[in-house]
């Protein structure tokens, strides 16, 4: 649809002329205008002036995210909790490139002062330019408050989104029928498995999370110590620890893995702390494990993959709202670093269909115990939720992003790495 400078005077008619083709959504504004087909079965409203400058001066992912949070955008049809459904429907909108006169336009509709971008919601980190007073990016501080920012939320709510698991990282899935704790207890069957770990071993486990692994490896007699940036995790784990009684083999410590002073570990994990590491200082994470895994010590990487190999941060909305300051690569970088740091890399597998069955998990999860999450945490962080995690799970459907786990070995000079023949895990 086209219209002159003088006809437009509606939200819906700026809609209108921003995107190309049929809208698969229908659109409310708040001054009664509207387009797309009546009989969508969703609904974006538009709800006031503010949703719209959210909109304007932040286009894409941002300014969505932002104007949803704040409940100045809603999508009816679908629950807060998990939009998926309505973000499947909006990759199919596609948008032109706006006339210069629509911004004369716009300021007609929400008035110039509008036109300003507007605060963001409180739970939005600031861009990533304003975080050198937190340190240089991936500094022992800026790493902390980036962790602090994600993790140390509520355990209560992780509680409820996770499951009793308390694992955040990809699930394992034997079939589609598993369910998500049988899964979360398969993954760490695998890691236990793949780094070929016997009674009496030792084990460390980098960015532990909750002590999923490290309580999995203490059960089996493995001496199992993890560490973590998140404080609440760690006295959460420090509890469970305490609770099933393995004191004398477990432990989890808040502290960064750069300050662990142990040495001559049997593996050593690394289970969704990767993202978290920056791409150009793989090349010193690697070789950090090499000087602290024995030799013929087996480790394994465990992240968040794209299928191309540079280097790239993650979006606008996951920067500000869930992992500020993370940056993903592809698989072949991973194994080419690891291999340019010592490491022989054994195997590799890409586990990005069990990611996207895992997020559809947590977000089920989410909307079955949304008052509980919302009491936890406002309505407006569970919202952020829910739009994170429908989206991570569109990204691993459409192969976006992708999951990889590596398994290398600490060489030993003069000898074959000690691993079986053939793969010695069950799959």
């Amino acid at each position: 649809m086209s219209h002159t400078t003088d006809e437009i005077r509606t939200v819906a008619d700026l809609v209108d002329e921003v995107v190309v083709g049929p809208l698969p959504v229908r659109v409310t504004a708040y001054d009664g205008s509207k387009t797309g087909p009546d009989s969508a079965p969703r609904t974006i409203h538009i709800a006031n002036q503010r949703a719209v400058a959210y909109l304007a001066t932040a286009p894409g992912d941002l300014g969505m995210a932002r104007a949803y949070t704040t409940g100045d955008l809603v999508v009816e049809g679908v629950h807060p909790g998990n939009p998926y459904e309505a973000l499947v429907d909006l990759e199919r909108v596609h948008f032109r490139r706006p006339d210069p006169r629509l911004l004369l336009d716009l300021a007609r509709i929400v008035g110039p002062r509008n036109l300003a971008p507007p605060p963001p919601p409180p739970q939005e980190a600031v861009p990533r330019w304003r975080r050198v007073a937190e340190g240089l990016r991936h500094s022992y501080g800026r790493d902390s408050e980036a962790i602090r920012h994600h993790y140390d939320v509520s355990n209560h709510f992780y509680e409820q989104v996770l499951g009793p698991s308390m694992t955040y990282t990809c699930a394992v899935f034997p079939d589609h029928d598993t369910g998500l704790d049988e899964a979360q207890e398969e993954k760490y069957r695998l890691v236990f498995e793949k780094l070929a770990l016997r009674p009496g071993d030792r084990l460390l486990d980098i960015g532990c999370g909750w002590g999923g692994m490290v309580r999995y490896a203490a059960r089996r007699g493995v001496r199992a110590l993890g560490v973590t940036l998140s404080g609440e995790q760690a006295a959460w784990a420090q509890v469970a620890i305490a609770r099933e009684g393995l004191g004398e083999l477990a432990a989890v410590r808040h502290e960064d893995y750069r300050h662990v002073a142990e040495t001559g570990f049997d593996a050593i994990s690394s289970i969704g702390i990767t993202e978290h590491i920056g791409v150009r200082n793989y090349p010193t994470y690697f070789d950090w494990m090499l000087h602290h895994v024995k030799p013929g010590g087996l480790v394994l990487n465990h992240c968040i993959t794209r299928p191309e190999n540079r280097a790239k941060s993650v979006g606008r909305f996951i920067d500000r709202y869930i992992f500020p300051d993370g940056e993903l690569t592809g698989s072949g970088r991973i194994i080419t670093t690891m291999q340019d740091n010592g490491f022989e890399v054994v195997h590799s597998e890409n586990l990005r269909e069990h990611y996207a069955l895992t997020l559809a998990a947590w977000g089920e999860n989410l909307v079955e115990h949304w008052a509980s999450c919302v009491a936890d945490v406002g309505e407006g962080t569970a919202k952020v939720w829910g739009l994170y995690l429908a989206g991570s799970r569109r990204g691993f459907e459409r192969n976006v992003v992708q999951l990889h786990q590596v398994l290398a070995a600490r060489p030993v000079p003069s000898r074959l790495p000690q691993v079986p023949l053939r793969q010695w895990w069950t799959s």
